[in-house]
């Protein structure tokens, strides 16, 4: 028995670094690559066929509880299930050209290799759905018929909804630029699939049964003998703030005619939003700071394009690299519009750019992005605030929507009274400004907002999402709260260390004070993520900083719940929580509002998505409770009752923390198999979700793994499986790249 045991762990251990090893591989040699020789390869198969053998055989010979043998048993369904797949299934494409006469009964998986249909398919109709009033794709629809031993019958493919037939499944995967030709995902796997399911669904019986048995290892924690004294947490804290604004400012609008601009509609990165978004990200990207120097993102927006001479003598655009900023000659950060460019020409063309490598190289990129974002502004092509309903195209769309700045070509099929409107009208708003008669600008602009709801009709965001949005834009600036978190949490950890290696007890009023600013910080959080869903028009949980955000709700969330068990909750609350709204500030102060790509448009991506927020956020406040118990043991050596006891909260948010994890992952295997036609690619970020969780489950097995029972290794153990959990999140997105870039 001790060696099955140790052949089972010694496995486990061996895949993990074999999957590590991988994702690097994959980074130099391709995924092809990785895939044939290690992957997809027989000796890899085989260790993972060992392992089930070996692991069946020394559970066999062990008394375990029903949630336990459901979970392991769960496990070797999935990867029967997986090994079914990579036997028997196939995986190709089939590409579809309307108007053809004959059916296409063939399809070719990635090796070129083709493989019979029996039966055909004829492509019907192909068609591409748009955001209303945009060109932002939001699905691709396939219509084909499905000829089968003399019979027909309709089929119909699009994202995140499949097709299925005698077995095969076909996905949406591309379509010809013409419109007229759609390229689909075949798979064809007859027994994996519903062996996986089936896998996955026992293992969520098995968490149901293993958290309601009051004999499993979980409930017996909860009845733990050291639980039963409470400990607080206790924090001092003094911040304040102050902004400086210079004396001399460029000129600019009055505040309320500049808000006014504000208030028109624009379409920009896809969809149709208030101007003020875009004035706000313009002067983030230019500044760094949504206001300048206590001017509005209105005023800084319209002050280029009105008084243009007086903005480009400010030095308000941003500069990082030194290298960059000795190029265009100026100290400091801050360079002017007429640094750019110098008797010699301008100063960051190509040959200079040559000059540069790495981090400054990308620097004097975003500096040439930030001089073309301000002629942009100053020439009017960035303002698309001219919609016009268009015929119906040569490719069959219907009516559409166009949208033209003051520096586009007309179409044709524009009247010439509206035509002279929109060419005019910003003309005429220029006049009354050098006037400074700005009661008719607010009367030209009244004019020209309804100019765009006459066009847009029915497209028109409701009155109440454009006033959400303008909301969402004053109060999104989380980087104020993400400082005050972590001075907070730093303050706080740091005075419950010294408070606990002392033996005294914490001021319970001062722990009320810190967990109801941490409640106010979370309603505000909430509030944010609810009005940019709103805005969005999708759950906010697609990008890395909308996961960040996630996380740091999840982590406010849990301090609250679990302060009463966890003696660390709310200095770990507090840093869990700012340093996570930090990270999803990182490149970006603010970051953009985005449509949803078709692929996401699934609420699994919502579930996946927060499953494994939780999974993370209880991950972290094991990771710094192993920090305080670190601390502990090396300042005192008569502390090990609070050090086991750290422990023993530690292990109690671990079973929730990995079985999280674990129904993140397949649930997100589910959404891929209904989106991509595989529930698992050997993407890097899958993999090294594969690896975290495997790494903290060895932590779930004192029992078989006496280390474990040593509070110390276990804090130590702790401390350090939290880097799986950085390489995932933020490693694969940085260094490794794959399908998972977006989050």
């Amino acid at each position: 028995m001790k060696s099955l045991r140790n052949i089972s762990f010694g496995l486990i251990a061996l895949i993990i670094l074999i999957l590590a090893i991988a994702t690097c591989v994959e980074k130099v040699q391709g995924t092809a690559f990785t895939f044939t020789y290690i992957y997809g390869s027989p000796w890899f198969v085989a260790l993972w066929a060992i392992l089930v053998v070996v692991g069946v055989g020394y559970l066999s010979g062990r008394k375990l509880q029903p949630g336990v043998w459901l979970l392991h048993g769960a496990f070797v369904l999935i990867l029967v299930g997986a090994l079914v797949t990579h036997l028997f299934g196939l995986q190709g494409s089939i590409h579809l050209r309307q108007g053809t006469s004959e059916d296409v009964s063939v399809f070719t998986d990635v090796d070129g290799t083709e493989y019979a249909l029996p039966f055909g398919l004829r492509l019907e109709e192909f068609m591409l759905e748009y955001y209303p009033g945009t060109v932002a794709p939001m699905d691709f629809v396939s219509t084909f018929t499905v000829t089968d031993k003399g019979g027909v019958r309709r089929g119909q493919v699009s994202m995140n909804h499949i097709f299925r037939y005698r077995h095969y499944r076909f996905y949406q995967s591309g379509y010809d630029t013409d419109g007229r030709g759609t390229t689909l995902s075949v798979s064809y796997d007859p027994w994996g699939i519903g062996l996986t399911y089936a896998g996955y669904a026992l293992l969520l019986l098995s968490f149901i049964v293993y958290f309601l048995d009051p004999q499993s290892t979980f409930r017996r924690l909860l009845r733990h003998p050291l639980l039963k004294r409470p400990v607080a947490v206790v924090a001092l804290f003094m911040a304040c703030a102050f902004q400086a604004q210079a004396a001399d400012l460029p000129r600019t609008l009055p505040r309320e005619t500049a808000e006014g601009f504000g208030h028109l509609y624009i379409y920009y990165n896809d969809r149709i939003c208030p101007l003020q978004t875009v004035a706000k990200d313009f002067t983030v990207k230019l500044t760094g700071k949504s206001t300048y120097k206590g001017l509005t993102p209105e005023q800084v927006l319209t002050g280029w394009f009105f008084y243009y001479d007086s903005w480009k003598e400010e030095p308000c655009i941003r500069i990082k690299s030194k290298a960059v900023q000795s190029l265009l000659g100026i100290e400091g950060r801050m360079a002017r519009l007429e640094d750019f460019a110098g008797i010699e020409g301008y100063k960051l063309d190509a040959g200079r750019l040559s000059t540069l490598t790495g981090k400054d190289r990308r620097a004097a990129e975003e500096a040439n992005e930030k001089f073309s974002l301000v002629s942009g502004v100053a020439t009017g092509s960035l303002w698309h605030i001219y919609p016009f309903r268009m015929q119906a195209d040569t490719t069959g769309r219907g009516d559409r929507l166009a949208w033209y700045s003051l520096a586009d070509r007309l179409p044709n099929t524009m009247s010439h009274e509206l035509g002279v409107f929109v060419r005019g009208s910003m003309n005429y708003v220029a006049e009354q400004v050098a006037r400074k008669d700005f009661s008719a600008v607010d009367a030209l602009l009244t004019k020209i907002r309804r100019y765009q709801e006459r066009e847009m009709g029915s497209i028109a965001p409701s009155d109440f999402r454009i006033r959400s949005e303008r909301l969402y834009n004053r109060l999104n600036n989380s980087l104020p709260l993400a400082i005050v978190s972590v001075m907070l949490g730093l303050l706080s950890f740091g005075y419950y260390c010294r408070r606990l290696m002392q033996g005294k007890a914490a001021d319970k009023r001062m722990d009320a004070s810190l967990l109801a600013l941490l409640g106010i910080g979370l309603l505000y959080l909430a509030g944010l993520m609810t009005l940019r869903g709103f805005v969005s028009g999708h759950v906010p949980l697609s990008n890395g900083h909308e996961t960040m955000q996630g996380l740091a709700v999840c982590a406010a969330a849990l301090t609250l719940c679990l302060h009463r068990r966890l003696p660390m909750a709310v200095p770990f609350g507090y840093l869990v929580c700012g340093l996570a709204l930090m990270v999803s500030m990182m490149g970006e102060s603010n970051p953009q509002v985005t449509n949803l790509l078709p692929v996401l448009a699934s609420p699994l991506l919502s579930i996946h998505v927060a499953v494994i927020m939780v999974a993370y956020a209880l991950l972290a406040f094991v990771m710094l409770n192993g920090v305080a118990a670190l601390l502990l043991s090396v300042s005192r050596r008569d502390c090990l009752t609070e050090i086991e006891r750290l422990q023993v909260i530690s292990r109690l948010m671990l079973y929730p923390a990995v079985f999280l994890l674990a129904m993140g992952i397949f649930i997100g295997a589910v959404w891929a198999n209904v989106s991509w036609g595989r529930y698992w690619g050997w993407d890097p970020k899958e993999v090294w979700a594969l690896i975290t969780m495997l790494v903290y489950a060895l932590m779930l097995h004192p029992a078989s793994l006496p280390a474990f029972r040593r509070p110390v290794f276990f804090h130590a153990y702790a401390v350090g499986a939290f880097l799986c959990v950085l390489i995932t999140y933020f490693g694969v997105n940085f260094l490794l790249g794959g399908l998972h870039g977006y989050a």
